[in-house]
């Protein structure tokens, strides 16, 4: 009997109204902004309530270096949520929310598996509560108004060379990688080459999903810098009055937004910075609103643990001053083994020898996150094809690290599949541990970049190029080095290089070029090729998606 995919799962669960998912945190209907009967945003007023309360146990949810084979983060991050609950905890969860791009492009949504889902699925993958498209607008607006004070006299004397924001829509599509704007004669604009990215890459989301709350929204916001003018001097949006108003259609996408899992755990969705570009985790609002109302809290961060651990300890958990409790570090055998170089179509069959070739992947990520000072719990994602041997190979392999071992089937089994690790996340958490941040923020960027890239990534050296140099010293000039550094590097492999697999050794990391987001707090160090406008596959997912007469969608994952 063939299984039944997620949108199923998810269409034949009985959901509970919101209001009463809330209740079991302690939020009351006044506290609430309904978005139908299933979906909600906090209002202002919670936190004002909730703010001095002591804060839960904060759980960070990573994994290996990711595979065709497929790891299961979010999966993981939902069944573990539920499990916490199953064993009669307290608990929440927040993750990101999904873009339209990988939806009907190739990646797939973000709501999680099989039994472990958050819910209503079709609604979060789709429009939501429309922050995306809130935070398309604030970009847009501010290009525009960019392009229009360039028409309207110039007075800021802005280089229209130097003009650095570019244009964002969340889909993929190519063709708007590159072009041209301001065509059509004197009334039409001034003709200029532009581009568009996926709003999930825009300096926006990624404000959003870091401020504070209203008035620190505006105040990064209006520190985002759009252009240089002759003189080489920066533009910001605060310099062309658009931070106001980007704030303005802000005001509703800031608000976390709860739904709930298949097993009714309340859960935050909110925020979904790009985790190359930007650093790849949900809001800091959702998280302290879930910390102060859960005893434990499940988060996650994008890709794998050197590009969305490293941001989430060094890059959120700085600016918002949280403080972690354990990482779970999810692996499936299958991904190990072809980590090992076993070819995807072989790796149903048990291999010790590609398990054993594979696993350094995994080792390096475990001593990545006890370099942090942190208790570490790995979660293999079971697999029918699993076989016993290879589990106990893992579980001695970790056992010399002194970090334990779950086998978790959450995907099938949701909460119940989880106790296991669990019980062990409970034990971790309870822990003594010594969190620290792996630099220091008032370092020299170069000295950052080499730090994250020697002792995270297993780099010998950093290669600089002229054009990167140069960059850090525009960064330098203009009194930005003590900015926090978030790296974008193919998620693909420890290495700049997608096609190394494993744990490679003795590699010298190239920065191309460092952008800066003066709004978000960081500098960008570009590494290898970096696609921030996704295209299409040959067969989008989008062929496979429908919607009856009477609103039931199908082919959605």
């Amino acid at each position: 009997m063939p299984h039944k995919t997620d949108i199923e799962i998810a269409q034949e669960a009985a959901m509970a109204p919101i209001a009463e998912v809330a209740a079991k945190l302690g939020i009351a209907d006044g506290e609430l902004e309904l978005y139908g009967k299933y979906k909600a945003k906090v209002a202002r007023g919670l936190w004002d309530r909730i703010k001095d309360r002591p804060d839960g146990r904060l759980i960070l949810v990573t994994a290996i270096t990711p595979t065709p084979a497929g790891e299961g983060k979010t999966t993981t991050s939902v069944g573990l949520a539920q499990a916490l609950a199953l064993i009669g905890k307290k608990a929440t969860l927040a993750l990101r929310e999904p873009s339209l791009g990988p939806v009907f492009g190739i990646k797939g949504g973000a709501a999680g598996g099989g039994y472990s889902q958050v819910v209503p699925m079709e609604d979060i993958n789709i429009h939501f509560t429309g922050d995306f498209h809130a935070v398309t607008s604030a970009h847009n607006l501010l290009a525009a108004m960019l392009d229009n004070s360039v028409q309207q006299g110039n007075r800021l004397g802005i280089d229209p060379r130097r003009i650095v924001l570019r244009r964002v829509l969340d889909m993929n599509d190519r063709s708007l990688r590159r072009i041209v704007i301001g065509l059509g004669g004197r009334t039409e604009g001034v003709p200029r080459e532009d581009g568009f990215d996926i709003t999930v890459a825009s300096e926006v989301m990624a404000i959003l999903c870091l401020a504070s709350g209203v008035q620190d929204l505006k105040r990064r916001l209006g520190e985002i810098i759009v252009a240089y003018t002759y003189e080489g001097k920066p533009v910001r949006a605060r310099d062309l009055e658009a931070h106001g108003a980007m704030a303005m259609l802000l005001r509703d996408a800031i608000k976390p937004n709860l739904v709930q899992t298949l097993e009714h755990v309340p859960a935050f969705v909110h925020g979904g910075p790009f985790a190359n570009i930007a650093h790849g985790c949900n809001s800091i609002m959702a998280t302290k609103y879930g910390l102060k109302l859960a005893d434990y809290f499940v988060t996650e961060a994008g890709f794998a643990a050197d590009l969305g651990a490293e941001k989430f300890f060094d890059i959120k958990c700085r600016i918002a001053g949280l403080r972690p409790n354990a990482a779970v570090i999810v692996a499936t055998i299958r991904a190990l083994k072809m980590h090992g170089g076993l070819p995807k179509d072989e790796l149903a069959s048990p291999n010790l020898k590609s398990l054993e070739a594979g696993i350094p992947n995994l080792e390096k990520h475990v001593e990545n996150m006890l370099s942090y000072g942190l208790p570490v719990v790995v979660a293999i994602n079971a697999f029918p094809t699993d076989s016993e041997e290879e589990l106990r190979f893992i579980v001695e392999r970790c056992a010399a690290l002194g970090v334990p071992v779950a086998r978790s089937d959450i995907w099938a089994q949701g909460g119940a599949g989880g106790v296991e690790l669990a019980n062990l996340v409970v034990e971790a958490c309870g822990k003594p541990n010594e969190f620290h941040f792996l630099y220091d923020s008032d370092s020299p960027p170069m000295e950052k970049i080499t730090t994250i890239a020697t002792k995270i990534y297993g780099a010998a050296g950093v290669s600089f190029t002229d054009r990167a140099m140069s960059d850090l010293k525009l960064i330098h000039e203009l009194g930005c080095d003590g900015l926090l550094v978030c790296m974008a590097k193919t998620q693909s492999s420890l290495s700049d290089d997608p096609n190394v697999k494993g744990r490679p050794e003795g590699f010298t990391l190239t920065v191309r070029e460092v952008r800066l987001s003066a709004g978000a707090g960081f500098i960008i160090p570009i590494t290898g090729t970096i696609m921030t406008m996704p295209g299409l596959p040959k067969r989008p997912s989008a062929c496979d998606i429908d919607v009856d007469e009477n609103g039931r969608v199908s082919g959605l994952f």
